[in-house]
């Protein structure tokens, strides 16, 4: 099912299907979308509440436009803008988007079921991308996963060791950023015209 598991322990029956399901990143990818629109079909937003989930919204979507622009995944190790701060700004765009449609929604259990979503999720996620990283930069990923926090930004690290720009292009074939941020967009202005 998940390549992402190959090189794991065999586990067999459920154990294996639970495993495999966590390290599906299409699964992931499009469960995540699905809970930001069933949030915003279900909205019952308070004004206030909403506007924090828009400065959330707003600042995951920065985040992951930001970090897809400057990645060249697999090929160079992503050391400048975002990931300067952190070691997975992808993610981190995530959870800021996906907990501003649970403000924006004004309902206190969509928090609950983000929160199970990351926690199935996320951690399988970041054990693969680091272990693969590691496969494929040694020393350098290691160097840098010492310096340089997963999920929690520290803005006393070093300067970026990259040169790399920020690119529209990237951006838009890295994940189709552009295009997923305009989708997500729509539902949190509908969320907006239920105020």
């Amino acid at each position: 099912m998940s390549h992402r598991t190959d090189s794991l322990p065999p586990l067999t029956g459920l154990a294996h299907v639970i495993r495999e399901l966590r390290y599906h990143e299409a699964s992931r990818q499009i469960l995540g979308m699905l809970l930001a629109v069933l949030f915003a079909w279900v909205a019952q937003p308070v004004e206030a509440l909403y506007w924090v989930g828009a400065a959330l919204f707003a600042l995951g979507t920065a985040v992951r436009l930001w970090a897809s622009g400057v990645i060249a995944k697999n090929k160079q190790l992503a050391t400048s803008g975002p990931y300067v701060y952190v070691r997975h700004p992808l993610y981190v765009g995530n959870i800021l988007i996906l907990y501003g449609f649970v403000a924006a929604s004004g309902l206190w259990w969509t928090a609950l079921v983000a929160l199970a979503f990351f926690l199935f999720y996320y951690p399988p996620a970041i054990e693969y991308e680091e272990r693969k990283l590691r496969q494929i930069f040694g020393p350098a990923y290691d160097d840098y996963m010492q310096n340089t926090h997963a999920l929690v930004p520290s803005f006393g690290n070093r300067p970026s060791t990259s040169e790399d720009r920020w690119s529209f292009r990237k951006s838009l074939t890295v994940n189709w950023e552009p295009l997923i941020a305009a989708f997500l967009l729509a539902w949190f202005i509908y969320i907006h015209t239920r105020l």
